[in-house]
């Protein structure tokens, strides 16, 4: 089982998008997949139709060390994809794990329930410092962090991601080990001279950086993102082909590449997907744009 956040500390990066996408196309490639919602803003606990809702959430898992899993974890509309919704809008949880003795290491020691259930396990992040980052930075195995090409949301990975990394180090005196931070830049401009400058920044800065890997993929900033999570469809569903005229591939091509650059153990098997094998998409009156 490999356990994932996708993180930042910085808002407004797809995130969530990010883990929903991610966690499906996997899920169509056969691999078992977790989503857990860390998030109290709960984007990604809606972001897919719900088969069956469990009762509890991420508050019961985290809170009260609850690991029924048909108390906690939900069903989505697809196959090999279940949640842990998130169910904290008051913001509780870093409260209560601020004054327990194993608040930043208590997801840790929960996922092992989950290991002969999922492959696969996303954790969705805050946009900010806090302990239930933390929390799930010290259960990953590797981190994702998507990061958009302007300049400051580069800076504040500097700042803020970096920064975090080096505190948690104290961490490693423990036996502890910090994941990788494998960085993407999201929603870029393919047009864009400054988004191209700002990618290439990037990729020299961390080339000999051995807890920090940019991604070979990019995601273009298009529309069909956006109204697959409006249709509660994955973008590789939404969209299999590139439409005519377009420079930017195929959400289908993108996310294929993307996950298959993460997960380097299941290559085959992820860019053995094929479109035919997804189930149709229903009509919108739209071409993906």
């Amino acid at each position: 089982m490999i356990t994932v956040p996708v993180m930042s500390t910085k808002g407004g990066v797809g995130k969530s998008t990010t883990a929903a996408n991610l966690g499906a196309f996997c899920a169509d490639a056969g691999k078992r997949v977790l989503l857990i919602d860390l998030d109290a803003q709960p984007t990604l606990s809606s972001y897919y139709r719900l088969e069956y809702e469990a009762p509890g959430g991420i508050y019961e898992l985290v809170g009260a060390n609850d690991t029924r899993m048909d108390n906690i974890v939900s069903k989505t509309s697809i196959a090999n994809l279940d949640i842990v919704i998130s169910n904290d809008s008051k913001g509780q949880l870093d409260s209560l794990l601020l004054n327990a003795a194993d608040g930043r290491i208590r997801l840790l020691n929960l996922l092992p329930t989950f290991k002969p259930h999922y492959d696969l396990i996303l954790i969705d992040t805050k946009g900010s410092r806090c302990i239930t980052l933390e929390m799930a930075l010290l259960a990953a195995d590797r981190a994702v962090s998507p990061i958009v090409a302007e300049i400051l949301a580069a800076r504040e990975f500097r700042r803020g991601t970096l920064e975090l990394w080096g505190e948690l180090q104290t961490y490693t005196h423990l036996g502890l080990k910090l994941p990788q931070i494998k960085l993407f830049i999201n929603r870029a401009e393919l047009v864009s001279s400054d988004s191209r400058l700002i990618t290439d920044s990037l990729r020299r800065q961390f080339a000999d950086d051995p807890m920090v890997q940019v991604q070979d993929t990019v995601i273009p900033h298009i529309a069909s993102y956006r109204k697959a999570a409006m249709l509660e469809m994955p973008a590789h569903r939404f969209e299999t082909k590139r439409p005519a005229g377009r420079k930017a591939p195929a959400c289908f091509d993108t996310m294929r590449a993307l996950s298959a650059e993460l997960f380097p153990e299941w290559k085959s098997c992820l860019e053995a997907l094929n479109p035919k094998d997804l189930p149709e998409p229903p009509s919108n009156g739209e071409e993906a744009s």
